[in-house]
């Protein structure tokens, strides 16, 4: 997937099908341990349940490339995955507040 320039939040990527597809950043981080940049951003489609997609990528914080990488280790997965439990526990704690 290649990237066009971030700007406000969203951007946009070509899909496998040559498609242009906006997609609005939710959040980026770098990790310490794998010394590497990963960018979570949905394209606000839904799953066969009705749960907004998201998707994570490695990038380039430098912007040497536009390209977004793959996820490459179970780790980093769960890297991410536990990231979005606690945002997603915050955000509920604060509807119920």
């Amino acid at each position: 997937m290649k990237e066009e320039p971030i700007n406000n939040n969203v951007f946009t990527i070509k899909n496998e099908k040559g498609e242009n597809v906006e997609c609005e950043v939710l959040f980026t981080f770098e990790s310490p341990e794998t010394n590497k940049n990963y960018i979570v951003y949905t394209d606000h489609t839904e799953d066969e349940s009705g749960a907004i997609k998201v998707y994570a990528n490695i990038y380039d914080k430098n912007g040497t490339t536009k390209d977004l990488l793959p996820i490459e280790t179970e780790e980093e997965w769960n890297t991410i995955e536990s990231i979005l439990a606690k945002l997603e526990e915050q955000e509920l704690k604060g509807v119920k507040e």
